[in-house]
């Protein structure tokens, strides 16, 4: 995403000199993408980046993972899955839950009271939505300050910790990549500024407003990375404090961008998905839906026509307001559904007739669509609605 911010104190030429008020050089840092080939930015330490004095191994929380099969769709109840007495002890990061995986993305849950410890995800970005709660989430960068509605995009390798803020858990869905995430490249002009028709702009993204120094010898920061064997966890410990940058520059950085800030996009009848589409990364999309006045064709059925999605997984998360479509079914609010390539999915019986003649949808939200088959985490399978992959056939018409 090529915009560019600029935050605390930086030499006027990148690769130069930079001292600090006693003569001592600042300690330069590059974090870029694809290599030295695309997004990247520039840090000032006050000390080595590369300064550990021990790493041993981090237990990263289960990441087992079971096929759909038989294939089948699936409802997740997510608000089952942490009780409130475990609220006060769960973090963002070692409480996570897996939903669903595949190689290129990976879905969990948490319900957080406690401040996490120091985290750096180095397989790839993390788009983290804020379902309900608050927190500070602190980086190397700088703060972002996180409410109800927000996507927080933390670039892959960012050290970054959140602080949970109210007196209200956070309740946070993480989608961590394989790889990068980013608007989609039909938003964007050639050189990465938002189009006149994209449903959102710079305007609307929030990145760090100074930078975050902080003090501290031997500090622990958990790693999660992979190996041959698939991905696993170190704890490095740093001799001095990570978040001793004292400036920076770039087009690579943490942001949060609030949902209410999308614009949707309709037409006279119903509009795909794809229309709706947030982020991307390799192998899947995020989308969002909001509310929205609906289709003004005479004859529209605002609700989805039934779709076989024959490339992809397309799993919706519940997380606002009444989804008309799926009525009967038990999905409701902290809900997941499931509809795997190779099912027909859409309204639930009485769905399309009881939406004819609608103006307006209130509902919200969060879609992520994958391009390779997913799995079923611990977390799915400790929340599944068994029934639901009959829901369509108890109430069909004969």
């Amino acid at each position: 995403m090529a915009y560019y911010r600029r935050l605390g104190d930086v030499p006027p030429k990148r690769h130069t000199q930079h001292r600090d008020d006693a003569g001592q050089l600042y300690y330069e840092e590059l974090m870029g993408e694809e290599g030295f080939s695309s997004d990247s930015s520039l840090l000032y330490h006050r000390g080595i980046p590369s300064a550990i004095s021990d790493a041993t191994v981090w237990a990263v929380p289960d990441q087992s993972t079971t096929p759909n099969h038989p294939l089948r769709p699936r409802h997740l109840k997510l608000h089952t899955l942490f009780p409130e007495q475990t609220w006060a002890d769960t973090d963002v990061v070692t409480g996570r839950r897996l939903l669903l995986a595949n190689a290129d993305v990976r879905i969990s849950y948490v319900v957080a009271g406690a401040t996490s410890p120091l985290y750096r995800n180095a397989i790839g970005d993390e788009v983290v939505y804020v379902e309900s709660g608050a927190a500070r989430v602190e980086t190397v960068f700088g703060v972002l300050e996180a409410r109800q509605g927000d996507y927080v995009l933390i670039p892959t390798s960012t050290t970054h910790r959140w602080v949970p803020q109210g007196e209200q858990p956070l309740r946070a869905y993480s989608i961590e990549s394989g790889s990068h995430i980013a608007p989609p490249k039909r938003y964007l002009s050639k050189f990465g500024q938002f189009l006149e028709n994209a449903p959102y702009c710079e305007r609307d993204l929030h990145g760090p407003d100074e930078v975050l120094l902080a003090e501290g010898t031997d500090v622990e920061v958990l790693v999660k990375h992979r190996t041959s064997h698939g991905i696993v966890g170190t704890r490095m410990v740093y001799p001095q404090h990570p978040f001793d940058v004292v400036g920076w520059d770039g087009c690579l950085y943490p942001y949060t961008f609030n949902i209410a800030d999308y614009e949707p996009i309709t037409g006279r009848v119903h509009q795909p998905p794809p229309v709706h589409q947030t982020f991307e990364g390799n192998g899947f999309v995020v989308c969002n839906f909001l509310p929205r006045k609906v289709d003004y064709h005479p004859l529209a059925i605002p609700v989805p026509y039934y779709h076989s999605n024959v490339d992809s997984d397309e799993v919706m998360f519940y997380c606002g307001g009444d989804y008309a479509a799926r009525k009967g079914s038990g999905i409701d609010l902290g809900s997941v559904s499931v509809h795997p390539g190779g099912h027909a999915h859409g309204p639930q019986p009485g769905g399309m007739e009881r939406s004819i003649g609608i103006e307006q949808v209130e509902e919200t939200a969060v879609m992520v669509d994958t391009f390779v088959p997913l799995e079923l985490g611990e977390g799915a399978l400790a929340c599944e609605d068994a029934d639901y992959a009959w829901s369509w056939a108890r109430s069909a018409p004969r």
